[in-house]
């Protein structure tokens, strides 16, 4: 992908798309580190109206056309499914705008790909949870997420990043990084590269149990950050799950598990105090309750038994991505500090061992919010 793009290269995309009103400021906007992004202000006949611009990091996402129309397949039906509830589809859910050539994206000169939302107004996103309610909320939306989409034909969608969790290929990945070590760094991580090594029979618990039918295919997000949920202003409700860059086939479990290892974590996904990492167990509770409160009964019983699994396979994978991209040279990752990589892969992996140590009150959890 090109360099940030230029106002001329900006204002042919604007000019592309099927917009209301005419273009009348462009800015930088969000705090998003792959898709260039851009807020868009429009006067429609004396009103505003805003849209969200996007240059697509085809760098990251080699097929954006594939990304495009699981995005808009899976936004359509949603709208569908909202108006059947008599909810908001112009709030509850993304929009894609078309091009004036009927398109869902739009190619410029340069190759660059670019795609334009219809803003959700009065919302807000929150990058760490600030208290019980809102994780709870967010639980809710991306429960409510699966529920909707239970119907839906997972295996139409596109994997937008191959294998992306598919645990037993990443953990290949890093038995290769530490073969290799093409850096020399293997001696500097080799208690996280034997508490890795020790746990590989974990990495096929969930896919053995997909590939002989006994877990359903979902429709999952695959980035269920609390970051990834636009809150009402008025009324402080998860409103809108958004970032569909990632929604591919894969398993329920995937998406519980990736918010508990990043919102019931008590310290930073980089903390370099190990003694500050723990899985929050009353989070953990909050979040359980409120992903199956959203789901509706729409999860097997195999699948709320597996919860616990989500969260310590998804912190697991995780910290061995983290691992083995230290090992390779922090080629993916992006780094702040030597070792930065290393210290992220110590977090997910004091959490895996929290975790096993409160397995027994992780699974009463479960059974508790499953009554």
């Amino acid at each position: 992908m090109s360099q940030t793009p230029t106002p001329e290269t900006i204002n042919n995309a604007i000019a592309a798309f099927q917009l209301e009103g005419s273009p009348r400021n462009v800015h930088s906007y969000g705090n998003g580190h792959i898709n260039d992004t851009f807020l868009v202000t429009c006067d429609a006949a004396g009103k505003e109206k805003n849209y969200i611009l996007q240059r697509m990091n085809h760098s990251i996402f080699r097929n954006p056309q594939a990304l495009m129309e699981n995005v808009a397949g899976v936004t359509s039906y949603l709208q569908e499914k909202i108006r059947e509830r008599n909810g908001d589809p112009d709030r509850e859910t993304l929009s894609v705008v078309k091009t004036k050539a009927g398109e869902n994206y739009f190619v410029d000169s340069l190759h660059n790909f670019w795609r334009v939302f219809p803003f959700i107004e009065n919302t807000f996103c929150l990058e760490k949870v600030e208290n019980a309610r809102d994780f709870y909320d967010c639980a809710v939306a991306f429960g409510d997420f699966q529920r909707q989409l239970a119907d839906y034909p997972a295996g139409t969608l596109h994997e937008t990043i191959p294998l992306f969790h598919y645990t037993p290929s990443r953990f290949q990945d890093f038995k290769k990084a530490v073969a290799d070590d093409p850096l020399g760094r293997a001696a500097s991580a080799q208690p996280e590269i034997d508490f890795a090594l020790a746990r590989e029979a974990d990495t096929h618990a969930l896919t053995d149990l997909l590939e002989k039918g006994e877990l359903p295919l979902r429709v999952t997000h695959n980035d269920t950050k609390l970051n990834n949920i636009l809150f009402d202003n008025d009324t402080r409700k998860a409103l809108c799950v958004i970032d569909l860059d990632t929604v591919m086939p894969g398993l329920s479990l995937y998406d519980f598990g990736d918010s508990i290892r990043t919102g019931a974590n008590t310290g930073a996904e980089d903390e370099t105090d190990l003694s500050k990492i723990e899985l929050d167990l009353s989070l953990f509770e909050t979040f359980t309750e409120g992903f199956l409160t959203g789901c509706a009964g729409s999860l097997t019983p195999l699948e709320i038994e597996l919860l616990p699994m989500g969260a310590k396979l998804m912190t697991y994978e995780c910290g061995i991505r983290f691992l083995a991209d230290y090992l390779v040279g922090d080629v993916y990752f992006k780094i702040h500090r030597e070792r930065h990589n290393l210290d992220r892969a110590r977090t997910q992996f004091k959490l895996v061992a929290d975790m096993e140590k409160k397995w027994k009150e992780m699974t009463d959890i479960v059974t508790r919010a499953k009554k």
